[in-house]
């Protein structure tokens, strides 16, 4: 496989289809020794069914499994750590990796657990989890999807699991765009495999799949993630971390040397615009994690929808930029001494709701 290539194949047999996809884009030919260790990073944000659009199937996962092991690997490992506020465990459990490491034998590794170290990544000093540092070849598993903060996620954004929670919040307190840059200099998979099953078109954490049935290959990171945002039609500075990435020599933007590269199956129209409510004017957000910014979210559309949004008091702070401030409405810990806070890291969306609901009609 060249950078410049991304192949994609197309169909609903997940598993055989990525087994089929891997042997044609020719993975075998980068594979290091049977001996070496192996480790898949799939996305599982939250515990939430692969179909729902926001975590990776496990079945592309199964068919990277059985396509290492059919070539004689077997120390293999799935790592992966859920975003700040849900837990790994139930993630593994309830996305079907537990089944999955135990149908395979293979070792799940929650990476929330795992120590960290600082590591220089293209210049700023950024921790990462100490277990990154005892793989021989790295297979990252994306899903192809939007996002609220970052406008899209797929092969860069992804490797935010393998960083402490702590970490986590800091990458929000620095602007999220550039510290994302900077971990792919740290951090480089060797191989990306991408789930285009039924990406959620705005929301990380999914809910809203759009089905496309695709999976595809590459090994270029930002190559894949500028073709990602011209397929949910966003310009490039429109998501300013490929664009940095690309600045500190992670990989190259530049589509027009683009060889894309159809398998099997026939592929789909180019992909919908997406339809996410404009919330700007009604929040105040400062360095919130992608938990807490992501349950506000869909409870303010459910405020919308009822004709409610417009007539809350105040804007909605929320945010580490609010620690220790002061203010008339708040969401999440952060801030703890606004006049109303909906506590929570995060609250849930039903509490979130509720209690702006009950102030919108009291206004």
């Amino acid at each position: 496989m060249r950078k410049n290539e991304i192949w994609r194949s197309y169909g609903t047999d997940y598993k055989d289809m990525t087994k089929r996809l891997l042997a044609q884009a020719g993975l075998a030919d980068l594979l290091p020794p049977p001996t070496a260790r192996i480790a898949i990073k799939p996305n599982l944000v939250t515990p939430a069914p692969a179909n729902f659009g926001g975590t990776t199937h496990p079945a592309v996962v199964a068919g990277i499994v059985e396509f290492l092991q059919e070539r004689g690997y077997k120390d293999i490992v799935i790592a992966e750590g859920s975003w700040v506020g849900d837990k790994t465990s139930e993630a593994f459990e309830y996305c079907g990796y537990n089944a999955l490491a135990r149908a395979y034998g293979v070792t799940l590794i929650d990476t929330q657990k795992e120590k960290g170290i600082a590591v220089d990544c293209g210049g700023k000093r950024l921790t990462i989890c100490r277990c990154v540092r005892d793989w021989d070849f790295l297979i990252n598993v994306p899903v192809l999807k939007g996002h609220y903060q970052t406008n899209v996620t797929c092969a860069l954004k992804n490797l935010k699991g393998l960083i402490p929670n702590s970490e986590k919040r800091r990458f929000h307190t620095m602007g999220l765009h550039r510290p994302i840059a900077h971990l792919n200099c740290g951090v480089r998979p060797d191989f990306i495999v991408i789930d285009h099953i039924c990406g959620d078109l705005s929301f990380e954490e999914g809910g809203n799949p759009v089905v496309r049935n695709c999976v595809m290959a590459a090994v270029d990171p930002v190559l894949v993630d500028a073709y990602v945002c011209s397929l949910l039609h966003y310009e490039l500075d429109e998501v300013p971390y490929v664009g940095l990435a690309e600045q500190l020599g992670v990989g190259s933007s530049d589509l027009s040397t683009l060889r894309l590269i159809t398998c099997e199956g026939d592929p789909y129209e180019d992909l919908p615009a997406r339809t996410l409510l404009d919330v700007s004017y009604a929040v105040d957000e400062v360095d919130s994690c992608s938990a807490c910014y992501g349950v506000l979210i869909p409870a303010l559309n459910r405020l919308n929808e009822e004709g409610l949004l417009d007539r809350l008091p105040a804007q909605i702070s929320i945010g580490q930029g609010h620690r220790g401030k002061t203010g008339a409405l708040g969401v999440g810990n952060c801030t703890a001494r606004f006049d109303t806070c909906i506590r929570g890291c995060p609250p849930t969306e039903d509490d979130i709701y509720e209690a702006l609901r009950a102030i919108a009609l009291q206004a």
